[in-house]
């Protein structure tokens, strides 16, 4: 995974479930200005977890890409806003 950096995430289409690729990953929430914390997420040997800010459940779905989500714009990269 460190060829592509550690994948984001937010829920700014408050779905239920977001499907992910990797099971390490950051949750921003919703895209900046109104994300919160971005914190890293390790389900670990889980299939799913939540996030402890904005309660988004996560599912991972191995035959994604490790940066892919369902919905796929679910997916966000500092570029977004201007930081890379």
């Amino acid at each position: 995974m460190a060829h592509h950096g550690t994948p984001h995430f937010h829920n700014d289409l408050g779905v239920s479930v977001i499907h992910v690729g990797a099971r390490e990953f950051m949750c921003i929430g919703a895209r900046p200005p109104f994300d919160h914390p971005h914190i890293f997420i390790d389900m670990g040997d889980d299939d799913e977890v939540v996030c402890s800010y904005c309660s988004t459940l996560y599912r991972y779905k191995p035959e994604l890409a490790v940066d892919a989500s369902e919905p796929a714009e679910a997916r966000w990269t500092p570029s977004e806003a201007g930081i890379l």
